[in-house]
């Protein structure tokens, strides 16, 4: 599985690329740039207006379309739109889908489509701090630990059977962005080593589901030691 992961799934392995993945993007495209890294099959990059994630997918050689929203406010036509998605998954015979900070909620069809195979990633250690505000709650909260989660998406947000979580520790002096930039480092890799353990298994994220894995890269804000996987 490479040299930062050992995963443990209890299934037999399969050709990790025989399961078509897309990546639903939005922004900076950096979640997607390291599964790019990580040479993850991606089939094709779904983004709901232009942003940089477009550009890194290009420059790798992958599929984008762009899917433009017709708006952002109380007029945006929800299962509408995601029934477009859904054809544009369908058209290119997706099995997995990895949102990778979408900025468009949802509606059920997408989840109805791909029952337990949409996946989605959480700046805290679920089921605490649900939400868009996760880092800030966690500072709050005043916790001396928060993390990263990788989840299985559903039309319930951040409520999906949970993959794989690595602790993050709130330092003194912490700022959200300084705290939230630790988790991204932590989900650069956790979410690229997830997502290659589900395709490994044949595309089910539900295999995952309580099956005991670690990494064994030190984060790099610690000296040394074990940086360990929550569940």
């Amino acid at each position: 599985m490479g040299e930062h992961a050992e995963w443990s799934i209890g299934v037999q392995q399969v050709a990790w690329d025989a399961v078509r993945l897309a990546v639903l993007a939005s922004g900076s495209g950096t979640i997607l740039s390291s599964m790019i890294e990580q040479d993850l099959p991606i089939e094709v990059v779904v983004v709901d207006r232009q942003c940089r994630a477009e550009e890194v997918a290009g420059e790798a050689g992958v599929a984008v379309v762009r899917l433009t929203r017709a708006s952002f406010g109380a007029s945006f036509d929800r299962p509408s739109y995601t029934k477009s998605l859904v054809g544009v998954l369908k058209e290119r015979g997706i099995g997995l889908v990895a949102m990778a900070g979408f900025g468009t909620v949802l509606s059920g069809e997408l989840f109805e489509e791909y029952p337990g195979r949409v996946m989605n990633t959480h700046p805290a250690l679920l089921p605490e701090f649900k939400g868009w505000h996760a880092v800030q709650a966690a500072l709050d909260a005043g916790v001396e630990m928060t993390g990263c989660t990788v989840h299985i998406a559903t039309t319930e947000v951040d409520d999906g059977p949970i993959l794989a979580q690595e602790a993050v520790p709130v330092l003194e002096g912490d700022t959200v962005e300084s705290l939230h930039e630790r988790i991204k480092e932590v989900e650069r890799r956790l979410y690229p080593a997830t997502l290659k353990a589900v395709l490994e298994a044949g595309g089910d994220p539900g295999s995952l589901v309580g099956q005991p894995r670690s990494t064994k890269r030190p984060a790099p804000w610690e000296s040394g030691g074990e940086s360990e996987l929550i569940r």
